[in-house]
């Protein structure tokens, strides 16, 4: 299979931000934003050649990559992989949308 693209939704990018500032003020230190961020991104590259190795959601074409605790929630359109957003699995469960 040929490699795909990947790009970031705006809204991806805010929740990837507010989560990585969450755990920097938590913690007092980047140091844990800076592995999460660097796990994230090596994970989300395995997309651009796999693309299906992420779970069904109750959406048609969306899927979810599970990574430690956080869900990268995607979708497929024309050999793009497009990052919708990423869920902190510690968040209510009632205000995911997928």
């Amino acid at each position: 299979m040929e490699k795909l693209k990947i790009v970031w939704s705006d809204t991806a990018i805010e929740k990837l931000d507010e989560i990585l500032n969450f755990y920097s003020q938590r913690n007092q230190s980047d140091t844990y934003s800076k592995k999460l961020y660097e796990k994230l991104m090596k994970d989300v590259r395995l997309l651009a050649r796999t693309p299906m190795i992420g779970i069904k959601t109750r959406l048609t074409n969306v899927q979810g990559l599970i990574i430690d605790d956080f869900i990268v929630y995607y979708e497929l359109k024309n050999k793009i992989v497009i990052i919708l957003t990423v869920w902190d699995c510690a968040q209510n469960p009632e205000s995911n949308i997928f």
